[in-house]
């Protein structure tokens, strides 16, 4: 955790005035997770960063924890909290696998662009079932293949040349993290094997994939 979190921590002020890549599809996924949540939910989302997404639905619920590895991104989420005025949000540094995540157990927890750098999915989705209470939601969203037969589009092109040549290159040079990315069909599977019933999916973006799911614990 701690070489992670080090990474993470030198690349937060620049994330943090990152713009968003598709604002489309990230503005329609955060519509529809506000439609499953309720205002007297508890929430945690896991790998907040600096905290913009729960920022944005933090008025819409009860209280939400934002959690994240890197202590300079809890920083800065903690800064913008304070001047947007979020009164029922908090900041947690915090490891899935370690550490507390706050006040559980929750009503629903959030995963976004958080389960492909997780090497060990099905403990890390073990962890999140326990962490919800009986028939809590799991939210997430995670890039990933391209499936076989949809073609090399640009945007697909752009991301096999990537995750072939530039990612192991920039792992080599500790400029990038640990990534795992599978199929979609591979990713549901992991979920509802999991102890979980998927009650929506859809990518956002289509290409390459970026797959949404709500799932409900059984």
């Amino acid at each position: 955790m701690q070489n992670v979190a080090k990474f993470w921590d030198g690349i937060a002020e620049g994330y943090a005035k990152s713009p968003i890549a598709d604002m489309e599809a990230y503005t329609y996924t955060l519509e529809r997770t506000k439609s499953h949540l309720a205002a007297t939910d508890r929430v945690l989302e896991l790998g907040s960063g600096t905290g913009s997404t729960a920022l944005l639905l933090a008025p819409g619920v009860a209280h939400i924890t934002a959690s994240d590895i890197s202590g300079e991104m809890i920083r800065i989420g903690q800064e913008k909290a304070r001047d947007q005025g979020g009164d029922n949000i908090d900041f947690v540094r915090g490891d899935l696998m370690g550490d507390p995540l706050g006040e559980g157990p929750y009503d629903a927890i959030l995963a976004f662009n958080v389960l492909h750098l997780i090497e060990d999915q099905p403990e890390a989705l073990e962890r999140i079932r326990s962490l919800l209470k009986p028939g809590g939601l799991f939210i997430s969203k995670t890039i990933c293949r391209p499936d076989r037969g949809s073609g090399f589009g640009r945007q697909n092109l752009k991301f096999w040349l990537m995750m072939r040549l530039a990612l192991p290159l920039m792992q080599l040079f500790g400029k990038a993290p640990y990534v795992r990315v599978g199929r979609i069909a591979e990713l549901d599977h992991l979920v509802t094997g999991s102890g979980f019933k998927i009650i929506e999916t859809g990518n956002h973006p289509a290409s390459p994939p970026s797959r949404y799911i709500v799932a409900r614990k059984r």
